[in-house]
């Protein structure tokens, strides 16, 4: 069994993912750009990484994915846009704390619970009848100002009555 990637090692690898898709090749100056670390630090990493059989890199030469690598760093992405969509649509968070936040709990977050908040919004997003809008009742409550849910809830019958009758 292989040793676990520490989230350093695992964010490099996202960043060559990210890379590779926009723009079919990753440099170690464009990794250091998007990480905001020094290139000798993006060398290190990539070695280690180079070690492990995750990437394929040569100094001066443009850095790839294995094939292992890339399955690892798109589960870490994916962890990553999970998260960030679910701080970001049902807690309200601004865009850049929903990031920052996301950056530092797909690294340590249970599959279990990626897997609930996921649903969770897939729920959130399908269901007429749910109540997280940030503008609206979930709004409100982390405001301080606790929303009438019957209220909201009559509201919501209404508009989704309307919405099938094509109105």
């Amino acid at each position: 069994m292989t040793e676990p990637l520490s989230a350093s090692l695992e964010d490099y690898l996202e960043a060559v993912l990210h890379l590779e898709d926009a723009k079919d090749s990753a440099h170690v100056k464009d990794i250091a750009r998007r990480l905001g670390v020094k290139m000798p630090s993006v060398t290190g990493a990539l070695r280690s990484l180079a070690e492990k059989e995750l990437v394929n890199y040569r100094p001066y030469e443009a850095v790839t994915l294995t094939r292992r690598g890339r399955e690892i760093a798109s589960e870490v992405s994916n962890r990553h846009s999970a998260l960030t969509d679910f701080m970001r649509e049902v807690l309200g968070l601004e865009p850049t704390a929903a990031e920052e936040n996301a950056c530092r709990i797909e690294h340590v977050v249970d599959d279990i619970v990626l897997e609930r908040l996921a649903a969770y919004l897939d729920f959130a997003r399908m269901c007429p009848l749910h109540a997280v809008n940030w503008e609206g009742a979930f709004g409100r409550f982390c405001e301080g100002s606790h929303a009438n849910c019957e209220q909201q809830l009559k509201q919501a019958l209404e508009r989704l009555g309307k919405k099938r009758k094509g109105t």
